[in-house]
Parts: C-alpha cells; sequence; structure tokens
C-alpha cells in the first residue's frame, strides 16, 4: 500500500523491449509464470517498456522492432504485466502532439483490458498532454532528464503527476539522502539498475538528445566520449560501474531500507544479452542452465 513498507517486501522489475525483444518474452514468460520454483521468490515483474520503430515521440533509444503492438498487448495482459511506452523525446515541438502513430498507440494501450499501462516520459509539453487526453496511462518520470542532483530527483518525486521517477544511476548509492525520503517517496523511486555508462560522462544529456533529434528525422552526429564506446555494452563492465546495483544490493540493501523498483535498461542490445540479465536478476543460479537451454534451444529465436 502506498506510505507503508511491506512485511514481505518484493523486488518489482521493470524489463527493457516490449516491441524490440517479444519474441524472447513469449519463450521466457511463460517459464516465469509456470515454473516459479525456477525464479527467485522474492521478485516478479512489474512491467516491460519500449516503442515500436518509427515513433516521432520515442527516445532514449531507437527501435527497430517490427512486433504487432496488438500481440504485444495480448502477451502483457495474459501475464498481468503492465506495458510501458518509452515516449521520451525530450525535442518535441506542439505540432509533434497530433502525431497519428503515437496518439493511435496511446490510445490502444489506454484502452487495453484490466491491465494499467503507462508511458515513460521526458518532455513537460507531452506530460501535459498525455494528462489531459490520456489520463487512463500513468506517467513515469525518464532517467534520460540526467538529474544528478538529489534535490532535483525529490522535486521529481513530489509532483503527482508521476507514478514512478526514475533516478540517474549516478545516485542509486546516495543511501544516506535515500534514506530520508517517505515511503511514499520510496514508493515512486525507480532505480536504475545495469548502465554501462561511464559514470563521470558529462555528455549524457548530449547522448540523448541525440537520439530525439533522430527519432524527429532530424540528423544529427554525436560521438560518444568513453574510452569503452567502440567496444558496446558488456554487462561484465556495467558490473564494474560505481552505480552498479547487484542482487545481493537489492536483498540486503534496497529492499530493507524500503525501495521496491527496480529498471533493466538493454532495448538497443541484442537478445541474448538480455537473457544473461533475466537469468542474472530473476533466476536463481540452480536453474540458470536450465532457462538458458530452454531458450537457446528454441530455434525460432535469433539470439544473435
Amino acid at each position: 500500500m502506498i506510505g507503508t513498507k511491506s512485511k514481505n517486501p518484493v523486488a518489482v522489475y521493470h524489463l527493457p523491449g516490449l516491441f524490440e525483444f517479444y519474441e524472447l518474452y513469449k519463450l521466457f514468460l511463460p517459464l516465469f509464470f509456470n515454473h516459479r520454483e525456477y525464479f527467485y521468490p522474492w521478485c516478479r515483474i512489474g512491467s516491460i517498456y519500449g516503442a515500436p520503430a518509427d515513433c516521432i515521440w520515442g527516445g532514449g533509444r531507437i527501435s527497430e522492432s517490427d512486433a504487432v503492438p496488438e500481440d504485444v498487448l495480448a502477451l502483457t495482459s495474459k501475464y498481468g504485466i503492465s506495458a510501458r511506452l518509452t515516449f521520451s523525446n525530450s525535442l518535441l515541438r506542439e505540432e509533434h502532439l497530433s502525431d497519428k502513430r503515437c496518439n493511435d498507440l496511446c490510445r490502444m494501450f489506454a484502452l487495453s483490458g484490466k491491465n494499467k499501462n503507462g508511458v515513460i516520459v521526458h518532455s513537460e509539453l507531452l506530460t501535459a498532454y498525455l494528462q489531459e487526453k490520456y489520463p487512463e496511462l500513468y506517467l513515469v518520470s525518464s532517467t534520460t532528464k540526467t538529474l544528478t542532483d538529489f534535490g532535483d530527483l525529490k522535486n521529481g518525486l513530489d509532483r503527482p503527476e508521476f507514478k514512478y521517477v526514475v533516478a540517474d544511476f549516478r545516485l542509486n548509492k546516495k543511501f544516506n539522502e535515500l534514506a530520508e525520503l517517505s515511503q511514499e517517496e520510496k514508493n515512486k523511486t525507480e532505480f536504475l539498475c545495469n548502465e554501462c555508462c561511464d559514470f563521470g560522462c558529462s555528455k549524457r544529456r548530449e547522448c540523448y538528445e541525440a537520439v530525439s533529434h533522430l527519432a524527429l528525422g532530424e540528423e544529427e552526429h554525436h560521438t560518444c566520449p568513453s574510452p569503452w564506446a567502440a567496444e558496446g555494452y558488456t554487462f561484465s563492465r556495467a558490473m564494474e560501474n560505481p552505480g552498479f546495483i547487484s542482487i545481493e544490493d537489492i536483498v540486503h540493501k534496497y529492499l530493507p531500507m524500503g525501495f521496491s523498483n527496480f529498471k533493466i535498461e538493454g532495448r538497443s542490445l541484442g537478445s541474448a544479452v538480455i537473457l544473461e540479465f533475466l537469468l542474472y536478476y530473476l533466476t536463481k543460479p540452480k536453474y540458470q542452465l536450465k532457462v538458458r537451454e530452454e531458450i537457446y534451444l528454441t530455434n525460432t529465436l535469433d539470439l544473435f
């Protein structure tokens, strides 16, 4: 309940690739729900987030998915999982609000059965528009805002229009400040667990803005300053990031403090990497090989 701390805390995961990894989730979700003995009892799947290709409201990462929205919603509805549209473009203008494709998706998600679905947003313009046009959808304040000052996080948590606020990963270990939050604020806080971006990067906002330009069909050139940029994402390097949240951190630190929402990034990665996230964060070690085999041995999934 809002404002209270659970006696049996549960980690609620918000997973990447609603559209992008639809084929993977078609295989993984039946395992998760039909073989709960394979998975940690202290966790559940709260939502899956993403966006189809060619959505001008999109942001964070460019999607190349061709999954059908009706199929995606049928899958999440079947398992009682919230579906979140990632519409975190930070550069939207008034003329973009009438976009038919994005409005059609919002309308579909708003009217989709018993599940309460949501939208991850950055733009204040879009936030106000969605509140007025689609009040059935809950709103999530995006980490693409790159608010590294704890006071800015606090201000976001105090805004009633947001059901959740995804903190910048550089605030993950600010335990003294986090401990001072009210339980209601803790219930709204969502932590980004597995960010690989350089902890000291000063160009993170520019990176997200470049993606927003591309989503709008505007040419934009951005070069990542990270010394590992050419190598791409690796989970092993993410684990070395000072902001990384391990399962031990979740169980022994965050849950006892009263936090419960944890976001896994990875929309622009491959299915094989996403599977490794699902194994690490949700799957008991003695069943990880079994789950991996169940997925790998399915010929319909392209893992690479």
